[in-house]
């Protein structure tokens, strides 16, 4: 089987001012720099979280917007993504020993995290030197191993959840539908197992899934490509709520977590880059635009599209692979959330309470974390996460309270590292399979990775057995 290239496009003839303004790196650069802006005017003018003005509620409204629009499509992307990944997996040879394989380094990379976490907590020591003022608090969500079991089992067919609450005025109520992501997940995945079982008799079911992914997609297209404007009222909110004042009280926290984001990031990840005989700059290259998206979006399952985009397209990553890994590391590859962070701030808690950790303690950090990766679901934050972390060590739930004035400030990082991992994961896999198209991942780099050019969704893709043959890069 031959793999039809893509058309060539037309030579580009933008100048390069122009190339630069319609730059996805430069835009949300650009509104990274004029959020802060935005956000130390606010602060100026006399915005707090206690006392919004104008331009702190603009901000946060814009922000907000944005986040809400992602999070409007998780629900039925993570149930299509599911179905289809696992579905796709009937087009390519070696289908187990790929998904083994994936989960082996899956667990790799989270037991190195987790290690570099735990080596950071003990040299830095960040619960020692936490500023003054610090009170802990009760978390508003609590993770335990037996809830995380009790999640897994599925109330409805949509894992809908729905919570009533009294309202401000006496003798009223309001109430709020959400979805357990979890549920989601194990319901997509018993479909997905299901209708390979069935054979021929789903194929108009698999059909129809894989066409609704696509539109799904085609939807995010639209909301990523407004993600500088989401990037300019998420970070001018968050400087006008959180200040520096509060994260210079956990700045050693904040440190230890950011040098272990960095060190995974640019010394762990292009080790293995490098020892599976490929180019760091043409890993970085690649995976960059989704590494931005994540770092704003604060969602890896919102990244999730261009992550599978990327990895395709700029990494060499065959597709009927790609759709299967990329989707399974947006739920439960986390070297971020729950690795390098949980471990942090496992120690932080019990230095700040001044609980002495023993040997079989810290073993415990690494196995929660290496384990524990689907509770984060690849949503945002952490939080759960760390109260499973904290209640399996017997440590104070009350510590998660002194860290999540600044949580969103660390979720950014820790978001950019998972999605990162994400696209590395599917790349080392094929290369060590032999499936890797290597001109494809050394191809220049240009234009959008999501750019709904013409044709594009209905490209041939590029199987195992064929993955050879030279694809365009765009």
């Amino acid at each position: 089987m031959s793999t039809t290239a893509r058309a060539q496009k037309a030579p580009d003839t933008r100048g390069p001012v122009r190339k630069l303004l319609t730059s996805f790196g430069f835009q949300i650069l650009a509104a990274l720099v004029l959020g802060i802006a935005a956000g130390l005017i606010g602060r100026q003018l006399g915005a707090t979280a206690e006392n919004p003005t104008g331009l702190s509620a603009t901000l946060d409204t814009i922000g907000n917007s944005y986040v809400t629009l992602l999070r409007a499509a998780v629900v039925p992307l993570i149930f299509t993504a599911i179905v289809a990944s696992i579905s796709n997996l009937r087009r390519v040879q070696n289908a187990a020993r790929l998904a083994g394989q994936t989960i082996l380094w899956f667990a790799i990379t989270a037991f190195i995290a987790v290690i570099i976490g735990i080596v950071l907590g003990l040299v830095i020591q960040p619960g020692n030197r936490a500023g003054e003022g610090l009170e802990p608090g009760d978390p508003y969500t609590v993770g335990t191993w037996w809830n995380f079991l009790l999640g897994l089992i599925p109330q409805n067919f949509l894992g809908l959840t729905v919570s009533t609450n009294p309202g401000a005025a006496e003798g009223t109520f309001s109430s709020s539908v959400g979805f357990n992501i979890l549920q989601v997940i194990v319901v997509a995945a018993v479909v997905g197992i299901a209708a390979l079982k069935a054979g021929k008799k789903a194929e108009p079911f698999l059909v129809f899934t894989e066409s609704l992914l696509k539109v799904i997609q085609r939807v995010l297209w639209w909301i990523i490509r407004i993600a500088p404007l989401g990037t300019f009222g998420l970070i001018g909110s968050a400087v006008i709520k959180y200040g520096w004042e509060k994260l210079a009280s956990l700045g050693w926290f904040a440190g230890a977590v950011y040098i272990g984001l960095a060190l995974v990031l640019f010394v762990v990840y292009p080790i293995l880059v490098r020892t599976h005989g490929l180019s760091i700059k043409q890993y970085f290259s690649g995976v960059w635009p989704a590494v931005q998206l994540a770092f704003v979006s604060r969602s890896s399952i919102g990244t999730l599209p261009l992550t599978e985009r990327v990895t395709e397209r700029n990494l060499g990553v065959p597709r009927s692979y790609a759709s299967f890994a990329v989707p399974l590391g947006a739920t439960t590859k986390m070297d971020g959330c729950a690795a390098i962070y949980p471990a942090i701030a496992a120690i932080f808690v019990a230095q700040f309470f001044g609980i002495e950790l023993n040997f079989v303690q810290y073993l415990l950090i690494v196995i929660v974390s290496v384990v524990g990766s689907a509770a984060t679901a690849g949503t945002t934050g952490a939080v759960v996460m760390l109260t499973l972390t904290l209640s399996t060590l017997g440590l104070p739930l009350e510590g998660v309270g002194l860290l999540l004035a600044i949580d969103p400030i660390l979720d950014m990082g820790r978001t950019a590292v998972n999605v990162a991992g994400q696209a590395l994961i599917p790349t080392i896999v094929a290369k060590r399979e032999g499936i890797l198209n290597e001109e494809l991942y050394n191809a220049p780099r240009e234009g959008l990775p999501f750019a709904d050019d013409s044709g594009d969704d209905d490209a041939p893709e590029a199987d195992a057995s064929a993955d050879k043959e030279p694809v365009s890069a765009r």
